[in-house]
């Protein structure tokens, strides 16, 4: 029994009658440190995951208030051909039987003397009463009027919302816990249904939302707390761990607790009878489902090949480690022998296996040698050769063993995989080479593995090398530090770092792209809103379309100013048809990337594709952008100062604007004196200026591409303004050029800092305002303008770019 956070139980129980001569009596000795409350992770995944369904309940509640209320009604329609002497009658009785059933629970409690998990269970399910009272009380106030009317009859309000005793009897539930009582489970989810219906068919008594959120309230409320003061452990003890192993193999003597933060399972060294070492690992199901919300976002992230297919259940997550231990071992590689695999209870399984003295190299005093680690690689390379892979090649799980440390055994292969692809076996050895890089430094590492993978097979591993999909210690070793991956990267391609393999897509999904994805529907919700608030279709009805056809022209001329504007930065000779291509394929990037972010990209592939050298493509690409950001600023300036000079009327700069100025210049000022400021500005201009000035030496002494570059920038500033201007013109709309030019500038200049697909949203909104207040066009000729500008710009060349990136694609020139 526990006794000081330590279990200390000699048993005198007599020995199987398999083991031994009869009336062999075994002594146990046990050493655990089994908490009497955990913390389970089970609670914290329910209260989370009751959370997010009460946010999609409310999320229907507001999107889809007609439809529930109307499934309402005719559930009301549908019980008042029931007779209604029934209803009332059934909905008491169903009442009954939440009340009786509790009790009735609780009385068993008390009799398996289980009176503090009654009490907590009480206290809580109060509590949780307590909450649903007081959303009641918050739903009323009138910021809430939508939801508030979404949750009730509309006939009655003023009517309590939610169900606070069916949310106190979900957190009761909650906190004792039915898994291990089918009957009892049965018996009140019967219960609970029949309430509900029977509430439903009383006309305005309740709504399908209210008591689904009633019950999610109770749950995530009981499953909360109880994961914040923690519950008596139902896992199966150290003594039970070793009756269960006793009757599978030889009775143990001694099982000893080992303890290690860093495992997802407990861990425990015994001692059979005959003597053999075991190392036993006990899979718990709590324990096992800890982490489903996590592997959920790893399954939806990365890419199938590439995921780590852990098992949720305890039975799954046996039979792979039984499974992955026998294949390591028929390989021919050194891996811990099994002796036993057994269930222990319902709720959880231990497996056995021999123990193996040495060290891993997480324990090592100093780093491995090269000829240590060249056996490692050695041990993996057979590996594979059986088509077995590892997948956990960390240093926790790689020991050395002998005299002289030559013997190489993989530990816990449960992450692996039997007939794995080339994929799967690269990222094998892409882990292995990260881990060591960690161990050794990146030099070393690279040096290692061209010599024992040779130069084809390390150069199929740099694009591997993506922290996304390398075990989660060594990504958290890598954010720490930062320069190991990159400096590896370079060291694997050792001579030629000009000729980068194409990365290989592991992510289905980015989280850039997630916050991309949710940035253009606000933006789209933001333009929809603008459709639904100006009637501007009998202004675009009564369009000048000579004026359109002109606009169209000029949008076209934007791709010939970019396409000069690359060129002329760029030294070396380029096609200017498939440079021109390469501009128009970035029409179709920039509908899913940033503005600021896919057109650089874009070409700095392009180029590297034109055999320009990866450091020259990314330096002539950045001379390109600080070139277009130094006229776009002066033309801002030209104009601003013009505009004010010109009109009769000119536009007023609100006062906010001089204080938002002041404020900027100030953080700058601020962050400027410093010294932790200027080192931070340090290093984030002295790279790219390291790669800029010196590219734009070269340039400066050809005048020719100079201008070119210089000329084309200019001439896609220029033919974007006038865009903008011949738009304002075909809508009816009339704004002096130099104010037109100021909107432009400034609505651009938000739409390449604001996240969304082309400035999605930002641009519409800032083009509009600006023309409106600035060049005082009325709002629907401004919006319908700012619409027309952004079909002729930013919407039609997007088919046509995306049948120039597949040309450029099939040509292997992007």
């Amino acid at each position: 029994m526990p006794h000081d956070g330590q279990d200390d139980l000699r048993s005198g129980q007599p020995a199987p009658a398999h083991s031994g001569p009869a009336g062999l009596a075994a002594e146990l000795v046990v050493v655990d440190e089994l908490e009497p409350r955990i913390r389970m992770p089970t609670d914290l995944l329910r209260c989370i995951t009751a959370g997010i369904e009460m946010a999609i309940l409310i999320g229907i509640g507001f999107l889809g208030n007609a439809t529930a209320k109307a499934f309402e009604q005719d559930v009301v329609d549908t019980s008042e051909h029931i007779a209604r002497s029934l209803v009332k009658p059934l909905h008491s009785l169903a009442f009954i039987a939440l009340l009786a059933l509790p009790v009735a629970l609780g009385v068993l409690l008390i009799r398996m003397s289980q009176l503090r998990r009654l009490a907590e269970a009480v206290v809580i399910g109060l509590i949780a009463a307590g909450v649903a009272v007081a959303c009641n009380a918050i739903l009323a106030l009138p910021a809430l009027a939508v939801l508030y009317r979404a949750l009730i009859w509309s006939s009655h309000p003023g009517a309590s919302v939610l169900d606070s005793y069916l949310a106190g009897l979900a957190a009761y539930l909650t906190v004792i816990g039915l898994s291990g009582r089918p009957k009892w489970r049965t018996y009140f989810w019967l219960a609970i249904t029949f309430y509900c219906v029977t509430s439903l068919a009383l006309p305005h008594t309740a709504t399908v939302l209210s008591l689904l959120l009633s019950l999610l309230i109770g749950q995530a409320v009981g499953a909360g707390l109880r994961y914040a003061i923690g519950t008596t452990s139902d896992r199966p003890s150290a003594a039970e761990i070793a009756a269960a192993l006793g009757q599978a193999d030889a009775p143990l003597v001694e099982i000893r607790r080992v303890a290690d933060g860093t495992m997802d399972n407990r861990r425990y060294t015994a001692i059979s009878r005959d003597g053999t070492r075991l190392d036993v690992t006990v899979f718990d199901r709590d324990q096992q489902t800890a982490d489903a919300l996590y592997r959920i976002y790893r399954r939806v992230r990365v890419s199938s090949q590439a995921l780590r297919n852990a098992a949720v259940t305890v039975s799954r997550a046996v039979e792979r480690q039984v499974l992955m231990t026998y294949a390591v071992s028929d390989s021919g590689v050194a891996t811990p022998r099994l002796k036993a695999a057994v269930r222990v209870g319902p709720e959880a399984a231990a497996i056995a296996k021999v123990h193996i003295d040495g060290l891993t190299l997480a324990e090592l005093a100093e780093p491995p040698s090269q000829d240590e680690l060249g056996g490692i690689y050695d041990a993996v390379l057979q590996l594979h050769r059986h088509r077995v892979t590892h997948r956990s090649l960390t240093p926790e799980h790689i020991q050395l063993s002998g005299p002289d440390r030559a013997r190489v055994t993989l530990l816990e292969p449960g992450d692996g995989d039997v007939a794995a692809s080339d994929l799967q076996a690269r990222l094998d050895l892409a882990q292995l080479t990260a881990a060591i890089a960690l161990l050794v430094g990146p030099a070393e590492a690279a040096d290692l593995a061209r010599r024992k993978l040779g130069t084809a097979a390390v150069r199929s591993l740099v694009p591997l090398l993506q922290p996304v999909v390398l075990h989660r210690s060594t990504r958290a070793e890598l954010r720490r530090r930062k320069d190991v991956l990159p400096a590896l990267r370079k060291g694997l391609l050792g001579s030629e770092p000009d000729t980068t393999p194409p990365p290989v897509q592991l992510e289905r999904i980015r989280p850039r792209g997630v916050i991309t994805l949710v940035a253009a529907v606000i933006a789209a919700y933001i333009v929809i809103g603008e459709f639904n608030r100006v009637k501007f279709g009998p202004v675009i009805h009564h369009s000048d379309w000579k004026w359109v056809l002109v606009g169209f022209a000029l949008a076209a001329l934007t791709y010939v100013g970019a396409t000069w504007s690359l060129t002329g930065f760029v030294l070396e000779k380029l096609s200017w048809t498939r440079t021109l291509l390469a501009q128009l394929a970035g029409s179709f990037v920039t509908l899913v990337t940033p503005a600021a972010v896919g057109g650089v990209a874009l070409n700095i592939r392009f180029l590297h594709k034109a055999k320009v050298a990866p450091a020259d493509a990314a330096s002539s690409v950045g001379v390109s952008q600080v070139f277009a950001f130094a006229l776009h600023l002066m033309l801002l300036v030209i104009f601003f100062a013009v505009s004010g000079g010109t009109h009769t009327t000119p536009f007023h700069v609100p006062s906010w604007a001089y204080i938002a100025l002041a404020v900027l210049g100030a953080i700058v000022l601020a962050v400027l004196l410093l010294p932790a400021g200027r080192r931070l500005v340090r290093a984030r201009v002295a790279p790219a200026l390291g790669q800029v000035i010196p590219r734009l030496l070269d340039i400066a002494q050809n005048p020719v591409k100079l201008t070119e570059g210089i000329g084309g920038a200019l001439l896609l500033t220029l033919s974007y303004i006038l865009c903008l201007y011949v738009s304002v013109l075909a809508v009816g709309g009339s704004a002096p050029f130099a104010e037109v030019a100021v909107v432009y500038l400034t609505g651009s200049a938000i739409g390449s800092v604001v996240p969304t697909p082309g400035g999605l949203g930002a641009v519409e909104a800032a083009l509009t305002a600006g023309l409106t207040a600035v060049a005082h066009v009325a709002t629907p000729n401004a919006l319908s303008a700012v619409l027309l500008f952004r079909l002729l710009s930013f919407w039609l060349p997007i088919p046509v770019g995306w049948v120039a990136l597949n040309y450029l694609q099939r040509h292997d020139a992007l």
